[in-house]
């Protein structure tokens, strides 16, 4: 990181750089005997696949944007023997089919060896490199697809003209063309040319576990032996024959599935994938039942060449619970060596566990978990089928639950940093990041700002979150320049003011967005007038914090007058409810639940105002994302026992079969969306009630809200162990709880409006 790399990056000679591409590179070389290191840093623009002497050992590099290109560091020391080795990359530019979550300069690949043992590896001139020209995309069909779709192309491989152990010391490569240099490796902060600016992998790799399909569901055309999938089952599909064969996972997944096959020249070979299955009129019902459905989405496609066990792998991760396999035979048969997925995913360890007396909550928590899991790869991102991109809304939720199960804070950091390098001149971040075509959705600026004071709260990390201050201000001076000066209010936004999925804010074909309360375009809207003064206040924290008095004095002052001005225009004083602006023509949870959140309304009057908006049925109610708003404000308001008696959305969709929570509780697009896990956050910090006391988690505060609950027990992981809470109603309000902090961390216990302290170790309370 101090120079720039003797490797230079390279490409086809002959290719475009821009358009759609599979490129195959080679590196032959021998070694006297098995080296005990042999690191190399490796990086691709698109994606690269690196094997090892035929091995599969990682692929990459790690998402990012434009101005950083992040390189990955392995030892490739035990893939390696005396003797000939190779060294070889799939690398592929998926041109104007490009995912929506993936940048390009152009098709380039590199390879640095880290010392001078490593060096004969340096990608250059004695690299090979072919075309692939047998692999083309499959371009998603909307029809198919069913929803706004950005993930990439379905891949299609002709295997007759595929170049088959490509990948083995043995192959011939002498006809391979000699690569072009597109320069040097430059490091971060180093050269005038900012191409590519290299900076190390700062996630871990992510692992790939084999993964068996749990059942056939269905077969058409072709008998299935008993053991397959989950066994070594081969099978035959006859010559002239079409056969279908549905399989289900169990559960949503996020994976690389393959499917080996022996013989059947010319045989075309389906794979779909498909979270659900879709009925005549395009429900998807119950997610366990196949009757009468078929399975319509993302599709990949293989030409067999006759060869023996030729293993058919996507380039790119597959979402899915169920894979419909399709086989139509030639004058050959075909047999279906095996067919399995290897499941990948960002390496989260779960660190935290709740139960309780209702086991159905223990099932929301692990599928939330699940949920969680399958929404964060090398970025966050929102679901795992159809955009996989990092919008700050749902990250700002799937932050906490990171930290709350796992501990690991190296994927909240990423995202922090991504969206404040995405900010936009006027000050605003991008709504997601990284993404090219950019999106601004303003809303989503305050969720940053909010994302960062979490942050401050649960990790004791003062440089990092100092770094933030900056854009921090530049997000709260553009929203300021908007405020008008007549009402007080936030006035006409640009860009999308997106608040929440609701029938009543549908999507507007003409402005090409949705989702947008009355007022946010037009000005005097409560909803983002609120949202804005609750993220003054939790700037005027950080800002106070390390020093900034003046911005703090100023952040909370403007969010005082945006407070009462909200009230003075937007309060109905007959309904007892905030409207969504100044013409009292709409009311919603959202406005209500942030007249809350922002402290617009305090103490008692904010729990009858809780009270009013939960039973109110004639508000806009929040969907399952704003939900943990909404359930925020109901806690705040001291209404938290009332917690787990909302949870009843939850609760349908496990009655509906889904194995992860979905976008909007009717007809969603996505079966597993990240926002929608909230409860696995909330189980551990509303129910159990551990939260931070004090910013860096230096103390805790466990207030629980059990509500019809008679035993809890939750733990949290925390930077200096794990806090662990066992709750058991007495009698009445009577409890016995037992806490179990880490060494040097104490706060209080708080219950029945009293408190008692806590030290380090294992305590003891009988609450009369």
């Amino acid at each position: 990181m101090r120079e720039n790399w003797p490797a230079s990056w390279i490409a086809a000679p002959n290719a475009s750089p821009f358009d759609y591409g599979v490129f195959l590179f080679r590196r032959t070389f021998e070694l006297a005997k098995a080296p005990g290191r042999f690191v190399v840093h490796v990086s691709a623009d698109n994606r690269y696949r690196l094997f090892v002497n035929g091995h599969s050992v990682c692929f990459g590099p790690e998402r990012s944007d434009l101005m950083l290109t992040r390189y990955d560091s392995v030892d490739l020391a035990p893939y390696l023997h005396p003797g000939a080795n190779v060294l070889a990359a799939e690398v592929v530019n998926y041109g104007e089919y490009r995912p929506a979550a993936l940048v390009s300069h152009g098709t380039a690949f590199l390879l640095q060896g880290d010392g001078p043992a490593e060096r004969v590896a340096d990608t250059g001139t004695a690299w090979r490199v072919l075309r692939a020209d047998a692999c083309t995309p499959d371009s998603p069909d909307p029809a198919k697809i069913r929803g706004y779709y950005v993930a990439g192309p379905g891949d299609a491989v002709d295997g007759r003209r595929f170049p088959w152990g490509w990948e083995q010391a043995s192959f011939d490569d002498s006809l391979w063309e000699t690569p072009r240099l597109l320069g040097r490796g430059t490091p971060r902060y180093h050269g005038t040319d900012l191409v590519r600016w290299l900076a190390p992998r700062n996630i871990p790799l992510l692992p790939e576990t084999l993964q068996h399909l749990a059942s056939v569901r269905r077969a058409e055309g072709v008998d299935i032996p008993a053991a397959f999938p989950t066994g070594h089952a081969p099978f035959r599909v006859p010559a002239h024959t079409h056969a279908v064969i549905l399989l289900d996972q169990g559960f949503e997944t996020l994976a690389f599935p393959y499917v080996t096959v022996t013989g059947g020249r010319g045989a075309r070979i389906t794979l779909a994938y498909a979270e659900a299955l879709f009925d005549k009129d395009g429900r998807k019902g119950n997610r366990d039942e196949i009757q009468g459905k078929h399975l319509s989405g993302l599709e990949d496609h293989f030409i067999a060449d006759s060869g023996q066990h030729r293993r058919f792998e996507p380039l790119d991760v597959r979402c899915y619970r169920y894979l419909e396999l399709r086989v139509t035979t030639g004058d050959e048969p075909l047999t279906v060596d095996d067919l399995a997925g290897m499941a990948t995913g960002y390496p989260f360890h779960r660190n935290a566990a709740f139960g309780s007396d209702d086991p159905e909550l223990g099932k929301i928590w692990n599928v939330g978990w699940r949920t969680a899991r399958l929404c964060a790869f090398e970025t966050y991102m929102d679901c795992p089928y159809y955009e996989r991109m990092q919008y700050v809304g749902d990250t700002r939720i799937q932050a906490l639950i990171s930290l709350y199960v796992s501990g690991d804070d190296r994927l909240v950091r990423n995202a922090i940093e991504l969206a404040d390098r995405s900010r936009l001149p006027d000050g605003l971040t991008q709504s997601r990041a990284p993404s090219d075509p950019p999106q601004v959705i303003d809303t989503f600026s305050l969720y940053w700002v909010e994302m960062v004071h979490d942050y401050w709260m649960l990790r004791d990390d003062p440089a990092f979150v100092k770094a933030r201050l900056g854009g921090i201000r530049d997000v709260l001076d553009w929203f300021e320049r908007h405020v008008d000066a007549k009402t007080g209010m936030l006035g006409p936004l640009p860009y999308w003011s997106f608040v929440d999925w609701t029938k009543e804010w549908p999507w507007d074909h003409q402005l090409d967005r949705g989702g947008e309360p009355r007022g946010a375009e037009t000005g005097g809207s409560a909803i983002v007038t609120l949202q804005y003064a609750l993220t003054l206040d939790r700037a005027a924290q950080l800002f106070r914090a390390f020093g900034r008095t003046d911005e703090a004095s100023h952040c909370e002052t403007l969010a005082r007058s945006l407070r009462a001005a909200t009230l003075a225009l937007c309060w109905d004083q007959n309904r007892g409810l905030l409207a969504d602006t100044p013409a009292k023509c709409e009311f919603s949870q959202h406005a209500n639940a942030l007249a809350v959140l922002s402290g617009a309304v305090k103490g008692t009057a904010a729990r009858e105002l809780m009270t009013r908006t939960l039973d109110d049925r004639s508000l806009v109610a929040c969907s399952l994302y704003f939900r943990f708003y909404l359930l925020r404000a109901m806690t705040m308001a001291g209404l938290g026992n009332d917690y787990v008696a909302q949870l009843g959305p939850w609760r349908d969709m496990l009655a509906a079969g889904l194995t992860t929570f979905a976008e909007t509780p009717d007809h969603p697009r996505s079966d597993c969306h990240a926002w929608s896990a909230s409860p696995v956050y909330d189980l551990l910090a509303t129910v159990c009630g551990i939260e931070p006391g004090s910013p860096g988690f230096k103390t805790v505060r466990i207030a629980p809200h059990l509500g019809p609950l008679h035993h809890v027990q939750g733990s949290v992981p925390h930077p200096d162990g794990v806090i662990r809470v066992t709750l058991d109603r007495k009698s009445g309000t009577a409890l016995h709880a037992v806490v179990d902090l880490p060494q040097g961390l104490t706060g209080t216990f708080c219950w029945g409006g009293r408190t008692w302290p806590l030290s380090a170790g294992q305590q003891t309370i009988d609450t009369p």
